[in-house]
């Protein structure tokens, strides 16, 4: 077996923490600017409706350019993108901090998700390369990798604050570059190299991807101010749906494409990716509407309002490392994915009885811990279900593919949920009523959302005991020992 065959890579652990970064820096990004959101107004001149653009601009450009990046990291080698995705971050975020424009700050938000779209795939196969041959050290490689998401961004709310407090607006982005140094100068020692594959970049299928998926995110965010039924809005969804439509058509006639839709025909794969879908798109507007509750109805500030999301991070990553893989080993992926998802939604239900004049320690503090023990349980074995069933010399399009699942998830999650709060009042500041009324609208949606995923997830995932579980990782890890020996 692999283990006999290849010795593990003594700087692995290290290796490990430079990828974890990676994902706490992606999802930091998305968090971080919410805070300084009033301050970039006044000095950049963005209208209220133009305003959720600079969290937009990064999550269209993360999401649609997900699957050309896993692309990418096949055709020309995980290590060689990974440093290229830090550089374009580092210049991304210098970009957007020394902007004075409302375009240049969109441009500079737009460049920092291409950067973290080339990182994020790049590192799952990096992660994969570095502990495949060992089941064990595999799930405990990725629990560490699942726990930086919540903390990332935990601490994007917390330092954003902090920041923006004691500095300045631009300082929420300058804090990349330092970070980005640092990678790009530990990638050479610490990462394995990885073999370029032949082949070619599917262009066309590239551009239809990101612009339906770009055209659709965008639809949904601009539907609650444009209207869901104007021409505006049906014009850009169908349009959207057009360019996705269009991607599948060229990629079931290219000899190389960008997404070769028989990659789901794997087991699991395409259930597993419904379950990241489903769980961001519950996920993210529980965490947004959670920290709009704590200020704007609780009345805490932006330093403990962070604060006070630190217990439900502390709990994650607890789970995550310690718990999560312990009771995957033994039961399976599915009925930690399905018992996931329902607890998840279970938290988000209690979330929806807050009351306007509540408290942190009635309203928000059990119930965030149940949430954030139903996204323990359900992440990291859905995440590792999709990375498994794809073929070894695809683990970059896997990587892709399940990014982009969580990411335009958690876009249409937050947008459809923002919708359903301002419907129900959220949109009436210093009423604190109707804020709560609002708030508890959009948990409740979110709560519905995750149940339809551990529904779906019964349906769709395939084994639940924990022998056929260690097997097929066994397998896995097997199947990719050519890989790793060609590096």
């Amino acid at each position: 077996m692999s283990g006999s065959q290849t010795a593990p890579n003594p700087r692995r652990w290290k290796a490990l923490g430079l990828i974890a970064a990676a994902q706490f820096m992606a999802i930091m990004d998305s968090s971080i600017i919410g805070v300084a959101l009033p301050e970039m107004q006044v000095d950049l001149g963005f209208s209220p409706e133009n305003l959720s653009w600079v969290f937009n601009a990064y999550v269209v450009a993360f999401g649609g350019l997900l699957l050309l990046g896993g692309k990418l990291s096949d055709l020309l080698g995980a290590k060689r993108l990974f440093s290229a995705g830090w550089a374009i971050l580092a210049v991304g975020s210098l970009v957007a901090g020394l902007a004075g424009e409302v375009w240049v700050e969109l441009a500079g938000r737009g460049l920092q998700g291409v950067g973290a779209a080339l990182i994020a795939p790049s590192a799952l196969t990096l992660l994969m390369m570095l502990f495949g041959n060992n089941p064990k050290e595999l799930g405990k490689a990725f629990a560490l990798y699942g726990a930086a998401a919540p903390a990332g961004g935990t601490a994007g709310v917390f330092l954003g604050g902090v920041i923006t407090e004691y500095l300045s607006w631009p300082w929420v982005f300058y804090i990349n570059i330092p970070v980005a140094i640092a990678a790009l100068i530990a990638i050479p020692r610490l990462m394995p190299d990885t073999p370029a594959q032949r082949g070619s970049v599917d262009w066309l299928g590239a551009a239809t991807v990101t612009g339906g998926l770009g055209a659709v995110v965008y639809a949904v965010v601009r539907a609650p101010e444009a209207g869901w039924a104007s021409a505006e809005t049906l014009l850009v969804l169908a349009g959207g749906l057009a360019l996705l439509g269009l991607f599948v058509a060229v990629q079931a006639r290219r000899s190389e494409p960008l997404m070769r839709l028989g990659i789901f025909k794997a087991a699991n794969l395409a259930g597993a990716n419904v379950a990241q879908f489903l769980m961001a798109a519950a996920w993210v507007p529980m965490w947004f509407f959670l920290n709009l509750y704590l200020q704007q109805v609780l009345d805490l500030g932006a330093f403990a309002s962070g604060a006070a999301l630190l217990p439900m991070t502390v709990a994650i990553m607890i789970m995550m490392i310690t718990v999560a893989p312990r009771l995957t080993a033994k039961f399976g992926p599915k009925p930690l994915v399905v018992s996931g998802l329902a607890v998840l939604a279970a938290g988000m239900l209690w979330l929806s009885f807050i009351r306007p004049g509540g408290s942190f320690w009635v309203d928000v503090l059990p119930a965030s811990l149940v949430a954030a023990t139903g996204m323990s349980l359900a992440f990291i074995p859905s995440l590792g279900t999709a990375l498994s069933s794809a073929r070894p010399e695809e683990g970059g399009l896997a990587s892709g593919i399940v990014n982009t699942s969580y990411q335009v998830g958690s876009a249409l999650g937050l947008a459809a949920m923002t919708a359903l709060a301002a419907s129900q009042g959220a949109g009436e500041m210093g009423n604190v009523s109707a804020l709560t009324d609002g708030y508890s609208a959009a948990f409740l949606g979110a709560a519905g959302i995750a149940l339809a995923g551990a529904l779906i997830a019964i349906v769709t995932l395939r084994g639940s005991r924990g022998a056929d579980a260690a097997a097929g990782a066994e397998q896995a890890a097997s199947d990719a020992e050519p890989v790793r020996q060609g590096a």
